[in-house]
């Protein structure tokens, strides 16, 4: 199978949009007890026919390529399903996501995942190509989530320029923890996902190659422990929930996760986006040890 040649060339990247695949998958028992252990949560043992918490359909529909198809930051080769983007860095940098129905353990789910719009633009630290992906998940042709994935591509890091301080976090809040993550906790994250990208297990590659300080922490896993104290804070389940990571938190650093609970009625909400829905909400963000905004997020609730 020839490799796809990588390329920023708008038109050519734009010829994805539209493109589409399809998968099924059953929600398995043992993996969402996996990811309870990983959590460190202390809900009763989950069993089939239990509805699956937020967010965490993320250990499901696993895409695999053999070896030889996996690039040098141990994603996939450039040129698959998502557009050949020449841009070294990928990053999963917001996802929106409306609950129409409850998935259940040991479903059978279908996944039709959809690239929504390709685009380029010029930030601050250079060219950025952001990618939307739709996925839709389905349970007997009954739509049960509705997902969107925002995918940034960007340039190697310059090693002499400055790191950007993030913005100040919130300081005012309802409820909050302290997560102190570690080399365990992100390596069985990256298990259970099957997330090979090396920034979260690979020390030497993720500070010489993509300039950081430390592993990373996924992004995906801070917005579930969001989404896991909006739930559990509130004891109610959400309609929809939404993230935007704003800077990187790290191995060993401890973070707190925070929120407070409002009404869309108000009028206020986050600028995580827009979904629609009406009742309650919570604003919810994750700090870096230095008090910095590493995630915001809200919460819509049933």
């Amino acid at each position: 199978m020839s490799e796809t040649a990588v390329t920023n060339d708008l038109d050519t990247l734009l010829d994805w949009k539209g493109r589409s695949e399809s998968s099924t998958d059953v929600i398995s028992a043992a993996n969402c007890r996996k990811l309870q252990d990983t959590l460190d949560l202390d809900h009763a043992t989950i069993s089939d026919g239990d509805v699956l918490p937020p967010l965490w359909h993320f250990i499901g529909h696993i895409g695999s390529v053999p070896m030889h198809r996996v690039g040098p930051d141990g994603h996939p080769k450039r040129g698959g399903f998502l557009p050949p983007v020449a841009l070294p860095r990928r990053m999963w940098a917001a996802g929106r996501v409306r609950f129409a129905g409850d998935l259940h353990v040991g479903d059978e789910v279908v996944k039709t995942s959809t690239i929504e719009n390709v685009a380029i633009k010029e930030g601050r630290s250079g060219t950025l190509c952001f990618v939307t992906v739709r996925h839709d998940l389905t349970v007997g042709g009954d739509l049960r989530i509705s997902e969107e994935q925002d995918l940034v591509y960007r340039d190697h890091p310059d090693p002499d320029a400055l790191t950007p301080e993030p913005k100040p976090a919130p300081t005012e809040a309802a409820f909050s923890r302290t997560i102190t993550p570690n080399e365990v906790l992100l390596f069985r994250y990256s298990a259970l996902t099957f997330n090979g990208h090396r920034i979260h297990y690979d020390r030497p590659y993720a500070q010489a190659v993509e300039g950081y300080p430390d592993l990373v922490v996924h992004g995906p896993l801070t917005a579930t422990l969001l989404a896991d104290l909006a739930a559990g804070e509130t004891g109610r389940q959400l309609a929809s929930f939404s993230f935007r990571a704003m800077s990187p938190l790290f191995v060993t650093d401890p973070f707190t996760i925070s929120g407070s609970v409002g009404s869309s009625e108000s009028g206020e909400r986050g600028d995580t986006g827009d979904t629609g829905d009406t009742g309650d909400t919570v604003e919810l963000w994750a700090t870096t040890p230095s008090g910095g905004l590493a995630m915001k997020a809200t919460a819509e609730l049933r």
